[in-house]
Formats: C-alpha cells, sequence, structure tokens
C-alpha cells in the first residue's frame, strides 16, 4: 500500500481524466490521497472531491505566494473549514522567498495564523519552504505547535534544515526529485531522516518523477518515488510504502 501525501487534484490540469488518475491510482495500490489547499475561496472544492471518494482527504490553507492574490487568512476562517471530517491538516503554508509573489511581512503573517489554528485544534502544519529556512525555523521555534506539529513537503533543503525539523518534531516529505540525475544532496538527506518520521509524495501535477520528468504527474507515479527511496535505504519497495504509509496515519490523525 502506499499514500500520496501530497497532490493537487483540483488542478485544472486533472480535468479531463480526472477519473482515470484515481483509478490508475488504485492500479498501482496507492490506497490514500491528500489533496492540498492553496487558497481557501478552493476549499469547497476540495471538500466535494473528499466527499465523493472515501480515499481521499484534504488540507485547509492559502499557500505564501496565493496570500497576494486572496489576503491573509484568519485563524477563525481557518479553523472553521478545519471543522470537516475530512479535513486533516492545516496548510500548504510556510514562506516562500524565491519568486517574491507576495510581500514578505504578508506571508509570514498568513504562516503565524496557520501555526495558532494548528496548535488550538491539535492539528499538523504542511509546510513549504524555499530559501526562507532562517525565517521558518525562527518562527517555529519561537511559537506553539500542535503535538504532532506537521511535515515539510517537498524537501529539497539542507541538511542543517532537516536535523533541525526533525528536532521540532516535523516529518520530512520526498517528492519526484529524489529521482532527478542533479539530486544527490538530497539522497543523502534521504538517508539521515528516521523512518519513523518519512512521508512520500508527488505534488502532481508538478515534479513527475523519473520516467516520466517534464510531463504532467499524478497520484499513480508516487511509486516511482517509493522505489527510489526503497533503493536508497536497502529495503523493497512494499516495506517502504508500509512504513510511510503508517507515517501517513499516524501524523494525519483525522484520516482513516
Amino acid at each position: 500500500m502506499f499514500i500520496d501525501s501530497h497532490c493537487h487534484l483540483d488542478d485544472p490540469k486533472f480535468v479531463e481524466d480526472f477519473a482515470d488518475i484515481l483509478h490508475r491510482a488504485k492500479i498501482m495500490n496507492v490506497q490514500r490521497l491528500l489533496t492540498i489547499s492553496t487558497l481557501l475561496s478552493a476549499v469547497p472544492g476540495l471538500q466535494k472531491i473528499s466527499d465523493d471518494h472515501p480515499h481521499v482527504y484534504h488540507s485547509v490553507g492559502v499557500h505564501p505566494n496565493d496570500v497576494q492574490q486572496e489576503g491573509v487568512p484568519t485563524g477563525a476562517a481557518l479553523k472553521k473549514f478545519a471543522q470537516h471530517p475530512k479535513a486533516v491538516a492545516f496548510g500548504e503554508t510556510g514562506l516562500d522567498y524565491y519568486y517574491e509573489h507576495t510581500d514578505r511581512k504578508a506571508q509570514q503573517e498568513s504562516f503565524l495564523h496557520h501555526i495558532q489554528a494548528a496548535h488550538e485544534l491539535n492539528m499538523p502544519l504542511i509546510i513549504h519552504s524555499r530559501d526562507a529556512e532562517e525565517d521558518i525555523l525562527s518562527i517555529l521555534k519561537s511559537h506553539k505547535l500542535a503535538a504532532n506539529p506537521g511535515v515539510i513537503h517537498c524537501f529539497t533543503g539542507t541538511e542543517n534544515f532537516a536535523k533541525d525539523c526533525l528536532d521540532l518534531g516535523f516529518y520530512i516529505s520526498i517528492s519526484g526529485i529524489v529521482t532527478f540525475k542533479n539530486a544527490e544532496a538530497l539522497r543523502e538527506i534521504v538517508k539521515i531522516i528516521p523512518q519513523d518520521r518519512l512521508l512520500i509524495e508527488t505534488d502532481s501535477p508538478y515534479l513527475a518523477p523519473m520516467p516520466y520528468r517534464g510531463k504532467r504527474n499524478e497520484p499513480s507515479y508516487v511509486v516511482y518515488t517509493a522505489e527510489a527511496i526503497a533503493n536508497l535505504l536497502d529495503m523493497s519497495t512494499q516495506k517502504l510504502g508500509e512504513i510511510t504509509s503508517h507515517n501517513f496515519f499516524t501524523l494525519f490523525s483525522k484520516a482513516s
């Protein structure tokens, strides 16, 4: 069994063959999917997807690059949407200083609201980090977190950042980037992640793994990421799937 812990099923790239995408995932034994919120205005659509498909869950949040579009979410709005029975996490939130689409202070304010809501409802965070490791760690270390604080998704950071996040109790999720030829540094980091803190994801429709790099990604391809990580850790792909699936249910305790 495999779980895609981070995908974007409401993306327009999935509209034409949505049913086929879900079918291909089941064929590859990808039994659970977590579809991720990037805008609060999109959450009702995610609710419908998860309501219509028993094996799909969703998150609640505003992506740091989308804060400019939608504004800083209030804690009350975040918590209201999180009452849905299949809402299992807040995010994706965090900081992205690469594109500079959104004012940094607005991103930080949004991040803080997500952190506070997650603490109050004891739900995990799904954190996006790009060129902002120092500020993310500073903010996380200075605020109360949930018992299982969350996951750094699509990890591409430094080894020190990985260790600091692990020390704070976070899980680390690895995407198809780990299969890229130029991702040797990431592959070395994977080897130091405790097996009980490891997740896998596609971030689809983005970041398709080899041998599909450059094409549209989809949840069934998470198996290629699992295979690459299993090879690094000298275990079977099935065993890696069992470990990461167990970790998923431990972190996202509202899922079943």
